[in-house]
């Protein structure tokens, strides 16, 4: 684990594996493949109703690559329900060479000038590696999402890989599918030339984030008005 370079880790992510740390003082990483992946189907995310009109209120500012070191210090603080976290200064500090080369990207939100939510993680080819996210404020970092799948699905990106599923990811679309399943989804997408937006603003991606409403469709039962 010594002679972990951005270049490997990038080599990893095309190989379906990422690493972690044991928690944020080790200096230790360890390569994961969960034999269950979680995915968020470009084409199949669910925006519930209140959710998307507070998206295209726009009283949440999104930005993208604004403060990427920041967004991932904020993914690592303490939050209820996550005590600790994996992300280690050796994990700031190999992500953040890989932002520095373009492979690696922020979504931020902001309210009143300040930073509420956000994510960041990977890109390669066609696929997009969520690694974190936070709120400060409720919902915030659901804006996020909305934006950054909006955003993939503008640049032809075919793959949103979340690693696993979450309660949060899983009421938005996410599922988890077989190891198998997700290398195939991965290997296609390493075959795409993507393009990261370089504007993730509501201006610039109103037209797409109207598209993720009309596959939204709907609302499931018991989905807030």
């Amino acid at each position: 684990m010594d002679e972990i370079t951005p270049d490997l880790l990038l080599q990893a992510y095309a190989a379906g594996i990422f690493p972690m740390a044991p928690d944020a003082e080790s200096e230790e990483l360890a390569w994961y493949r969960p034999e269950e992946r979680g995915v968020l189907p470009l084409d199949g995310m669910h925006v519930p109703k209140k959710l998307m009109r507070l998206v295209m209120s726009g009283r949440m500012t999104v930005t993208a690559d604004r403060v990427f070191d920041e967004v991932m210090l904020a993914c690592a603080e303490p939050a209820p329900g996550r005590e600790t976290t994996w992300i280690s200064e050796r994990i700031r500090g190999l992500y953040g060479a890989l932002h520095r080369q373009g492979n690696a990207h922020s979504v931020e939100v902001w309210e009143g000038g300040k930073l509420i939510g956000g994510l960041y993680g990977v890109s390669l080819r066609g696929a997009f590696f969520g690694e974190s996210m936070f709120s400060r404020e409720r919902d915030a970092s659901k804006v996020a999402l909305v934006h950054l799948v909006a955003g993939l699905r503008k640049g032809r990106y075919t793959l949103l890989d979340t690693q696993y599923t979450t309660p949060h990811l899983t009421g938005l679309g996410g599922i988890g599918i077989p190891a198998a399943d997700y290398q195939s989804l991965l290997h296609q997408a390493l075959t795409v030339r993507a393009v990261w937006p370089g504007d993730f603003s509501l201006q610039a991606l109103r037209e797409s984030i109207a598209s993720l409403r009309a596959l939204s469709g709907c609302a499931p039962a018991g989905d807030p008005p």
